[in-house]
């Protein structure tokens, strides 16, 4: 019952990203501060109700607070990305910020850490999280500078086909991200298993729908390969084990219900009788 309004967010996001091609200009704006609070409250709930108010408290305020504070440091300064400035587009600034992004950095911290946790252990854990929030960034910041939401200074060295954001942005994002996620990772109900299903779709529909509207829609091939390379890293590997696993329950299944059976196999063999007659009273 709990996880119904997390299902039911993430239906109400897979939404309003299948109608970011179909508007621009301010609606277009508006609705990816939308995107980003609905995103926020997925995750957030998520936390809640799977890990409790210790774990919200550390995301929230590792992954917000902490978003925030890196954000306003690069504004101001130009570390650790590069020197880059916001638009008003996306509405509150907070210290040069928009109030939407350290949203956005709660929003993705989330599933990343948890799809990492569903593929490795200890240390490698914070180091593929880290990696899994960074990848995001090969989709988002081409996209967000297509529409005008920041610009960088001086955006070179640049990935090629991607030329209007520096080498040292996905650098940045990489260290912070992997900050984040050893801090988050000192809470231990951040480290409890969980049912995770719902941000395992998430971040999946992240890694397929970021490829395909910036390959098709958005008309950003390179940041299509680059996002899909990067955050391929996770999502490949996410999804093969998700089947797997899957493919192991149902074998699992039918072994159990095998073993359950055995019983009254042998026993229907002892009696000379076939096993279906068991617990009849004879004529």
């Amino acid at each position: 019952m709990r996880y119904r309004f997390v299902w039911a967010g993430f239906a109400a996001l897979v939404l309003a990203e299948i109608g970011y091609p179909l508007v621009d200009g301010a609606a277009r704006a508006r609705l990816t501060v939308v995107t980003v609070l609905l995103g926020y409250a997925i995750s957030v709930t998520h936390a809640a109700v799977s890990r409790g108010w210790r774990a919200v408290a550390a995301l929230v305020l590792v992954a917000g607070a902490g978003g925030l504070a890196v954000e306003a440091l690069g504004v101001a300064t130009g570390f650790p990305f590069g020197a880059y400035t916001y638009a008003d587009a996306l509405g509150l600034k907070l210290l040069g910020v928009p109030l939407v992004i350290p949203l956005a950095w709660t929003w993705m911290a989330w599933p990343a850490w948890l799809v990492a946790g569903r593929l490795v252990t200890g240390p490698a854990r914070v180091a593929l999280a880290g990696l899994a929030l960074a990848a995001w960034d090969l989709f988002l910041d081409p996209q967000m500078v297509a529409e005008g939401y920041w610009t960088w200074r001086d955006p070179q060295p640049a990935l090629p086909g991607v030329p209007d954001i520096p080498v040292s942005n996905y650098l940045g994002w990489l260290v912070v991200a992997v900050v984040v996620m050893a801090l988050i990772a000192m809470v231990p109900d951040t480290r409890r298993p969980g049912p995770d299903a719902p941000m395992h779709a998430l971040y999946l529909w992240t890694y397929a729908s970021g490829g395909l509207a910036h390959a098709v829609f958005l008309h950003l091939p390179a940041s299509a390969a680059w996002g899909g390379l990067g955050m391929g890293c996770v999502a490949v590997p996410l999804a093969v084990v998700l089947v797997r696993g899957g493919a192991l329950l149902r074998r699992g299944a039918l072994l159990g219900a095998f073993l359950r059976r055995a019983p009254l196999l042998r026993r229907g063999q002892v009696e000379g009788r076939p096993p279906q007659e068991e617990g009849r009273i004879p004529a």
